[in-house]
């Protein structure tokens, strides 16, 4: 079931909208391309110190360079 669910979340993410760097689950950051376990979790950790203002902004979590950004860069909002 939680697989189901886990699958839907994705589906739906790409149909509706970007993800937002300052609202989203674990589980959403790892629906992006390259985002794993580690990568969702640095980024989880950066938003509790501070906000993203832009989505250039997750270049400053460690792990995530500019090859990831071109990678994830349409697929992010900043809200």
């Amino acid at each position: 079931m939680k697989k189901i669910a886990f699958l839907l979340l994705i589906f739906a993410s790409f149909l509706f909208a970007a993800v937002n760097l300052n609202t989203a689950s674990k589980e959403e950051l790892q629906s992006l391309k390259g985002i794993g376990e580690a990568k969702a979790e640095a980024i989880l950790e950066y938003r509790k110190e501070q906000n993203f203002t832009s989505i250039e902004d997750i270049k400053k979590v460690k792990g995530i360079g500019e090859k990831t950004f071109e990678e994830i860069k349409d697929s992010i909002s900043v809200e």
